[in-house]
């Protein structure tokens, strides 16, 4: 099973009055890996893919500074269903895990905007590159 792992940096403006990333900065860095995820393993523009975040759910484990410099999004398929597909991710920063996060994926219908099955090309893509 592979997890793909992208490196974001830390901004400047990430950070909060408390001095570490502000919690909801989280969310951007798991938007961006898994847009990177879609570019990377199923070669699509996730903006051009007819698809909503139905869930997200984090869990902090530690803050993130600006000097920590880049975290690591780890990015799994942990469950791949009809027309959802279910992410697990991990964020590291120098190995440590900082946060763990699940996010639900709905594919739609672009005309109606109902649940739609997701495209056979994604899916193969998922099952190919996670073992699934």
């Amino acid at each position: 099973m592979s997890t793909y792992t992208t490196e974001i940096d830390v901004r400047f403006r990430d950070i909060d009055a408390m001095g570490h990333v502000n919690n909801a900065v989280y969310a951007t860095y798991l938007e961006q890996a898994r847009t990177e995820y879609f570019r990377d393993v199923l070669d699509a523009d996730l903006s051009r893919v007819s698809t909503v975040l139905a869930s997200l759910s984090l869990d902090f484990r530690r803050p993130v500074e600006l000097t920590d410099g880049a975290v690591a999004v780890d990015v799994d398929v942990a469950e791949l269903g009809r027309s959802s597909v279910t992410m697990t991710h991990e964020l590291r920063v120098g190995g440590a895990v900082v946060a763990e996060a699940e996010a639900t994926l709905v594919s739609l219908d672009p005309d109606s905007g109902e649940p739609a099955p997701i495209p056979p090309a994604f899916r193969e893509g998922m099952a190919s590159y996670h073992g699934l």
